[in-house]
């Protein structure tokens, strides 16, 4: 189960690997589901269930973005361009990675300042607890919070995704 929560975050920029700037209003009404990943972790196999979602669902209206994070006991210690191969070679990830970010603390990135508002299925916000925390924002900026240990194919994953796409 997730709950919902309203946040404005499509305006937040945040910057892509290769240095430039995006924001979630890049890319329009697609709903997005955001994460943050990390090579080393445990839990590194989620990218194959991130792109199968991707593959299944990115020509309707949906997209994958990953954000590498090392702030959970240095699992994600590669430089951008070794992230990006670890993510190509290991796992045909197609769906955008973008710049390495904290998600807690005060250097957190501005989007997972406002993305840790959202409330999770018992109704806690607050700290990214792990890597590979889902959030899965609908074009009508419903947040819908997911914590590492769901999987991206998880169905209270996948009823948001397909109950949001265009039809």
């Amino acid at each position: 189960m997730t709950s919902e929560t309203v946040v404005d975050i499509r305006d937040i920029p945040f910057h892509t690997a290769d240095g430039g700037t995006a924001s979630l209003s890049d890319y329009g009404d697609k709903v997005i589901l955001i994460v943050n990943v990390a090579s080393k972790c445990g839990l590194a196999p989620q990218y194959e269930q991130l792109e199968e979602l991707q593959r299944t669902y990115g020509d309707r209206g949906f997209t994958v973005l990953g954000f590498p994070c090392n702030q959970f006991m240095g699992q994600e210690p590669g430089s951008m361009d070794e992230i990006l191969d670890y993510c190509a070679v290991n796992w045909g990830i197609t769906f955008p990675i973008f710049d390495k970010v904290k998600v807690n603390g005060g250097g957190a990135a501005p989007i997972y300042k406002a993305l840790k508002k959202a409330k999770d299925s018992e109704g806690a916000h607050g700290p990214i607890i792990w890597n590979f925390e889902k959030f899965v924002l609908t074009p009508g900026g419903t947040v819908h919070r997911f914590r590492p240990t769901v999987k991206p194919d998880d169905p209270a994953i996948v009823s948001v995704i397909e109950s949001n796409l265009p039809s």
